[in-house]
Formats: structure tokens, sequence, C-alpha cells
């Protein structure tokens, strides 16, 4: 008759509810986070797992990874198309993992796209990169601020970033020299690091070559087409190109009947660093 296994993720623990081919819940159980545990779960119920679907948590990755590896076909759920049984008025850990298991069995799951385990690393430096740029950022305006606030004028962020940083704008107060120096060597160093990221993502040759075709659109430099291109992964996953201007977050969010306002969707379905990368390149 066949089952189907629904898992519910958290930091330090995991939820199983299993379910037969009739929906008969036939196995709930709760471990912690150890692949080991989880597969000697899994192996106890034999060849009749039909299916296993893991929530799109923030740390799904090491969970979907150990299940494909261990040979057990595995469903990646999309929480934001994912809708509770209405009316219910207790729901817990339990329930959610047997309800992951139902959609399973009756078809209706809505999956996410399970990216590839040999390029999300190289995806994952990207975004790191980013990061560190928006940490960089805030102590520059954090130190153009104090320039402003204590000098009357604005100094330019490429150079606070050169060779000079404030110069001698800060040094007829002990206290605000230190904020100054501290705040330009943070700057200097997160700036060798970004620079160092970027070196090593630009050196992948198989990267290189397959976003080409993005740097002749206008706007769109190396690290702008790496992420669009790592962050897009396989084009053919989307259906029309709506699809994919949706998930890159350029549809508007809104609700219209007869033309008046009925409310708004939720805006941060789909991509954060494509909707970025591509506001970027048409500024």
């Amino acid at each position: 008759m066949g089952l189907y296994a629904g898992c519910d993720l958290h930091a330090k623990s995991n939820y199983w509810g299993v379910v037969d081919g009739e929906g008969k819940r036939v196995f709930k159980k709760k471990l912690r986070n150890d692949a080991g545990a989880i597969l000697e779960m899994l192996r106890g119920m034999g060849g009749d797992l039909v299916g296993v679907v893991v929530e799109s948590t923030f740390n799904w990755y090491w969970l979907v990874d150990v299940l494909m590896e261990g040979g057990y076909r595995v469903h990646l759920a999309n929480p934001t198309k994912m809708q509770k049984y209405s009316g219910m008025k207790y729901v817990d850990d339990e329930d959610d993992a047997f309800w992951l298991a139902e959609m399973l069995r009756l078809g209706v799951l809505p999956e996410g796209y399970i990216y590839p385990k040999e390029e999300r690393p190289i995806r994952d430096l990207l975004r790191k990169r980013g990061h560190l740029v928006r940490v960089r950022t805030s102590v520059l305006l954090s130190l153009k601020n104090i320039v402003s606030r204590n000098c009357g004028k604005g100094v330019k962020s490429y150079i606070l970033k050169g060779g000079k940083g404030v110069g001698g704008l800060l040094e007829g107060n002990e206290d605000l020299a230190l904020a100054g120096q501290v705040s330009k060597e943070v700057i200097d160093y997160l700036s060798g690091k970004i620079e160092g990221v970027e070196k090593a993502i630009l050196g992948r040759a198989e990267i290189r070559e397959s976003y080409g075709g993005l740097l002749t659109l206008p706007g769109v430099g190396k690290i702008l087409g790496l992420t669009i291109r790592l962050e897009t992964g396989p084009i053919g996953r989307f259906g029309d190109v709506g699809n994919y201007v949706s998930y890159c977050r350029k549809v508007p969010s809104r609700w219209l009947s007869d033309g008046k306002w009925k409310g708004q969707g939720n805006r941060k379905n789909g991509n954060r660093y494509l909707a970025w990368a591509f506001s970027e390149a048409a500024e």
C-alpha cells in the first residue's frame, strides 16, 4: 500500500509523521538532528516508503542531502503555498508532520526546488560577499554621519574607502579621532575580504563560462551576472516568463476587483537576491 513520511524540521530536532495509502497515521517520532538516527528510523520501515517530505526551512540542506544520498525520494515543501486545515484550533509539530505526509499522499503537495548540492557552496559564498558589502556600507554611513555632525561637511564614500580616509577632519578631538581610525580600519579590513571572496568566485572556470550571456545585458557586470546565474539555477524550472519575473519579486503584489484595491499578497515571496540584482542593474 505504501507509506508517506513528513518531517517538521527545527534547529535542533525534527518530528516525523507517517501515513499509509489510506491516510491512516501509522507512525510518529521526535528525533534529534542526527543523520544516523534518522536513517536508522527510516530503514525500519523497509521498502514501503513511497516518498519523504521536508519543509523548506532555513536549515533544510543537510537533511535533504542525507535523505537523497540514502536513496529516498525526497520532496521539498514550499511553505508559502501550503494551507492548514481551516477551522483548526490547535496545531503542533505532530500535526505539521502528518499534514506534510498527507499532502504528498493526496498529490497536492506544493513543492519547492531542490538546488543542486554541488552549486550551493559557491552560491552561499556569493551571498556572504553581499553580506560583507552591507556591513561595510553600514560602517561607511556611520563614519560619514560622525563627520557630518561634527564638521558640518560631507565625505564621499570612495574617499573613505581610499587611502586618506577622513584625513585630519576628526583630529581635533581624541575620541572622535579614535572613532574615525577604528572605522577606517574596519572598512579596509572588509574591503580586503570582499576582494578575496570575489577573486575566489571569479576563479571558477565553469561559473565564468555559464554566465557570459548575462554580461551583455545593460547594467550587468560580473558580480550581478554571477548573482543572477547562481540564484536562478536552471531556467527551465520556470514554466514561463511570468513565473520567473514573479520569483524575482518584480510583479506588483496587489489584489484588485473591478479596479478597486482589495489588499495585497506576500511581497516577500520569491528570491530577494535576484530582486536586488535586477534593481541594481536597472539603476
